[in-house]
C-alpha cells in the first residue's frame, strides 16, 4: 500500500519473473506475425487515412446566405402609399431605434425575399401600419398595405397573415374584445384573401372581469 514501504517476498519475485516471461513470448510472437505479411505490415490492409487528408477532400459546408437588410423607415418614408398620419407618427422611441418589426421571406413567388414592415407606436407597440414590399428592378414596390389599427402582419408558410384586433365600447388598449385572423396568398399578381377566423377573448381574463353582484 503506498506509504508503507513493503518489501517484495520470495513468492512475488517468482510470480513477477513468470510475468515478465510471458510478456516477452507475446511481443516475439507479434513481430514474427508482421514480418510473415511480406515485410509491410499493417501497410498490407491499404493506406492509412490521415486526418490531414480526410479534411482537405471533404466538402466545405455552405452556410444559408443572409437576406439582404434594407432601411425599413427609409422604405415607409418614401412611399407614397403610407399616409401622412403613418409616415408623422414614425420616430425613434429611444436614440436612434425606432418602432419597427421588419421580416424577410418569400411571399410573391419571386427569387429575392420580399419584406414585411410593421410600424407600431413607442409605448403600447400597438401596430398602426403593416405592409409588403416586393423587389422591383434596383427598388422595391409596395404590394400590400393595412393601415387599421391594431393590425400585425407575419410570414407563415409562405402565406401572408394579418391579424387586427377589435375593440368595443369601453374595451382598453391591453384588452380588446377579439380578432380577426386573415389569411392572404399571392395569385396572379395580388393577395387575394383565403380564410379569415374571428376570436372572442374572455371577459374574465386579464383583468376586465367584472365585481361580483353583492347579495
Amino acid at each position: 500500500m503506498r506509504g508503507l514501504g513493503t518489501r517484495a517476498t520470495g513468492a512475488e519475485r517468482a510470480l513477477q519473473a513468470v510475468i515478465t516471461a510471458v510478456a516477452g513470448f507475446t511481443a516475439l510472437t507479434l513481430s514474427v506475425s508482421a514480418c510473415g505479411t511480406g515485410g509491410t505490415g499493417a501497410r498490407d490492409e491499404g493506406p492509412a487515412r490521415s486526418d490531414s487528408v480526410a479534411a482537405g477532400t471533404a466538402t466545405p459546408a455552405v452556410s444559408p446566405s443572409s437576406p439582404e437588410r434594407v432601411d425599413a423607415v427609409a422604405l415607409v418614408k418614401d412611399d407614397p402609399l403610407v399616409s401622412t398620419a403613418v409616415k408623422h407618427d414614425l420616430k425613434p422611441c429611444v436614440a436612434d431605434e425606432y418602432p419597427v418589426d421588419v421580416s424577410y421571406g418569400k411571399l410573391t413567388g419571386g427569387t429575392a425575399n420580399d419584406i414585411v414592415v410593421n410600424v407600431m407606436t413607442c409605448g403600447d407597440a400597438v401596430g398602426v401600419g403593416s405592409y409588403v414590399y416586393r423587389v422591383d428592378g434596383d427598388g422595391y414596390q409596395n404590394v400590400f398595405r393595412a393601415e387599421e389599427p391594431p393590425v400585425y402582419a407575419e410570414i407563415d408558410r409562405g402565406d401572408l397573415v394579418v391579424t387586427q384586433q377589435v375593440y368595443e365600447k369601453g374595451d382598453s388598449v391591453e384588452y380588446p374584445s377579439g380578432e380577426e385572423v386573415i389569411t392572404y396568398h399571392w395569385s396572379t399578381g395580388r393577395f387575394a384573401e383565403q380564410t379569415r377566423t374571428h376570436n372572442d377573448y374572455s371577459k374574465v381574463v386579464g383583468g376586465d372581469t367584472p365585481s361580483p353582484a353583492k347579495g
